[in-house]
């Protein structure tokens, strides 16, 4: 089994988790998997036998925290105004530039049941969250408005 991808934390009112990475981009794949996990049964969704259809994201922002809270909100806003069940945030480039990083990547979603639903999320929290380099890559605390 491979490294830890996230965990979640107590939190008092809303729902709350640490993602880890070994770089930016896996660090904020494992924050959007958290957080479709949080949403939906996503290997329900994984095993439904129909093809997976992908949504684009582009972000960009001058801060990896903006560029993360800017891409999770997308991703809960393209599945609000698309109805899909998600199950899987993939980066297909990551650029940092001198006060500047752009990400393109895909939402993977299939059509499932009702039954993938676990909970609604209505917005990803930017108070208090801070990108730290760790021994073993980065790691980030997420707190999901529920």
């Amino acid at each position: 089994m491979g490294r830890k991808r996230f965990r979640y934390v107590p939190h008092t009112a809303d729902a709350s988790f640490i993602a880890y990475g070994k770089d930016m981009a896996e660090l904020i794949e494992n924050a959007a998997y958290a957080m479709l996990c949080l949403m939906f049964d996503v290997k329900k969704i994984e095993s439904v036998k129909k093809p997976a259809k992908a949504i684009r994201i582009s972000e960009h922002a001058h801060t990896p925290e903006n560029l993360l809270w800017f891409t999770l909100q997308d991703i809960l806003s393209k599945i609000d105004i698309h109805s899909v069940k998600a199950f899987i945030f993939r980066v297909s480039s990551l650029k940092t530039m001198p006060h500047e990083m752009t990400l393109n990547g895909a939402l993977y979603h299939k059509e499932a049941g009702l039954d993938a639903v676990l909970l609604g999320i209505k917005a990803v929290t930017p108070h208090g969250m801070k990108i730290k380099k760790t021994k073993n890559g980065y790691s980030v605390k997420v707190v999901v408005d529920i």
